[in-house]
């Protein structure tokens, strides 16, 4: 079992910036893709940002450009998001894949973006 606790969400204006965390605990040495997704208001959750154990990363087309995805180590992943738009409000939610094809979830992190 993998636990995964968000932290850095908040409210800011648009073409502000936001930071946010993941801590990973548990089996941490299973994972082998760490990443972020976002769930707006009334709509599904889509996949922000994920990063291979190797360092490659996948990111959105909305995003790229302005959201940055970095990991320190094998428990922490950072998404550092500049020029944050209205459209980027929702929670976010990180996630850790494992080679025995568990996928775990964060809590959620809510991040409004005001006009």
């Amino acid at each position: 079992q993998v636990q995964l606790v968000e932290s850095g969400g908040g409210l800011v204006q648009a073409g502000g910036s936001l930071r946010l965390s993941c801590v990973a605990s548990g089996n941490i040495f299973r994972i082998n893709v760490m990443g972020w997704y976002r769930q707006p208001p009334g709509k599904q959750r889509e996949l922000v940002v994920a990063i291979t154990t190797s360092g490659s990363t996948n990111y959105a087309e909305s995003v790229k450009g302005r959201f940055t995805i970095s990991r320190d180590n094998a428990k922490t992943v950072y998404l550092q998001m500049n020029s944050l738009k209205p459209e980027d409000t929702a929670v976010y939610y990180c996630n850790a894949k494992d080679w025995a094809q568990g996928n775990y979830w964060g809590q959620g992190t809510q991040v409004t973006v005001s006009s």
